[in-house]
């Protein structure tokens, strides 16, 4: 089988690593992969918005199926431009994308499928007026959510009331583009979050992957910016089987039969950002792909053929599907430019060190020039290992971190601090 993956981060390198193992793949090309995806396959130079230079790819090299990293790509309708080809495409049709695409759209479908949710209502700049009296209906935090993509940067939470109206008038104006052309404000759930991935048929049948947590702030003991995440745990020590039973019930059945009933095409992962409030599971946002750098733990600890299982996904067929996961945990920390989330430098020299089997330095912001590798983006490099334990597998990747060098480079020491004490 040979298979053109669509995407450049630590996401992507994850995949790639794993897609590879299987013995189903002949060939890998990545598009347009980072300098450290050579390593599992063919870099090739497209964008994975550019349809047309895919199709020349996909028809030229004899794809056979198109698994889609990154989200863009997605709500771009991707699937629907490939619809009548040959050729099988991992991810959901255009509609079924709206899921992440669009907040309100999301949240409404919750609604419509009594999914346990947030309060929320939905504003522009016709109804500011309508938004700002809704904040002062409500208690703090605040919690605005631009409607669109906005690369994991679009919410912002606020102690303050007038903070949280200013920052809703500027989300309003366009401090996320289009994107915030529509905010959705939301009410605070207190509690402690973990994401939930799930590969769909679109017929109703489904395998849920294992359980992770990821850290989204830039700060040590979640504080600061957030980002597009600096790090993540599997397993989740509190998403036990009374959790999870929860979760299939009240979450994951609603969410593919809502979406079969709708006649929304979903063939691909789907991404249930929760939170766990007393014990009970609420989803936070819905993402139509695997998380980063959730997917670099994740990978880690799925021991079937996930060619197999992309493949029957693609083609309606996972009823007798079943999931093995490894006992064992998984750790990712990420190494990030001087700066990130704000702004930083690109270009850095960059320097690796040997690592043994149970660690991998999966690239996300890297290229190569003649001389070497380096630095391209704001996350560079996501370390995971897994051990026995949790804490086994979080020394192993922060001792691999030791050995890695940037200028500017820093990182979270607290990664999975939180889950262990728990």
């Amino acid at each position: 089988m040979k298979i053109l993956l669509l995407g450049s981060g630590g996401r992507e390198s994850a995949l790639a690593w794993k897609i590879v193992k299987s013995p189903r793949v002949s060939e890998l090309f990545i598009a347009p992969g980072n300098g450290g995806t050579g390593a599992y396959g063919e870099n090739v130079d497209l964008s994975p918005l550019d349809f047309e230079g895919i199709k020349s790819f996909v028809e030229d090299n004899g794809i056979d199926m198109i698994v889609v990293g990154n989200e863009d790509p997605l709500v771009a309708g991707i699937y629907d431009y490939f619809a009548n080809d040959a050729v099988l495409v991992v991810g959901p049709s255009k509609a079924g994308a709206q899921l992440e695409g669009s907040k309100d759209f999301a949240k409404d479908f919750m609604f419509r499928h009594n999914i346990p949710t947030a309060r929320y209502k939905s504003f522009t700049k016709n109804t500011e007026e309508a938004g700002l009296k809704f904040l002062d209906e409500m208690n703090g935090p605040y919690v605005m959510k631009a409607d669109g993509l906005a690369a994991g940067k679009g919410v912002i939470i606020t102690e303050n009331l007038e903070e949280a109206k200013k920052t809703f008038r500027e989300m309003l104006d366009g401090m996320f583009g289009k994107s915030s052309a529509t905010v959705v404000i939301e009410e605070f759930l207190r509690g402690i979050e973990c994401s939930v991935f799930v590969l769909s048929d679109g017929n109703g049948n489904y395998v849920v992957l294992p359980v992770a947590k990821d850290y989204k702030r830039v700060g040590e003991g979640d504080t600061g910016l957030n980002t597009g995440g600096m790090g993540a745990v599997s397993p989740v020590p509190f998403a036990d089987k009374i959790f999870m039973k929860k979760v299939e019930e009240k979450i994951i059945i609603p969410t593919v039969e809502g979406l079969k009933k709708e006649n929304i095409v979903y063939r691909g992962f789907i991404f249930l950002g929760l939170i766990n409030v007393n014990g009970e599971p609420y989803v936070i946002e819905y993402n139509v792909r695997m998380g980063d750098p959730e997917t670099e733990v994740v990978m880690l600890r799925i021991e079937n053929d996930l060619v197999e299982l992309m493949e029957m996904a693609a083609k309606g067929n996972l009823k007798n599907a079943k999931l093995k996961e490894s006992p064992k945990s998984a750790a990712t920390v990420i190494a990030v430019s001087g700066g990130y989330p704000g702004s930083y430098e690109k270009g850095k020299r960059i320097e690796l060190p040997e690592v043994n089997g149970e660690s991998i330095i999966f690239h996300a912001g890297t290229k190569k020039d003649r001389e070497g590798l380096l630095t391209s983006g704001g996350r560079v490099l996501a370390i995971s290992s897994v051990g026995d334990k949790l804490e086994e597998a979080l020394d192993k990747s922060y001792k691999v971190l030791s050995g890695i060098k940037f200028d500017g480079m820093t990182y979270r020491s607290d990664i999975g601090k939180d889950v262990m004490k728990k």
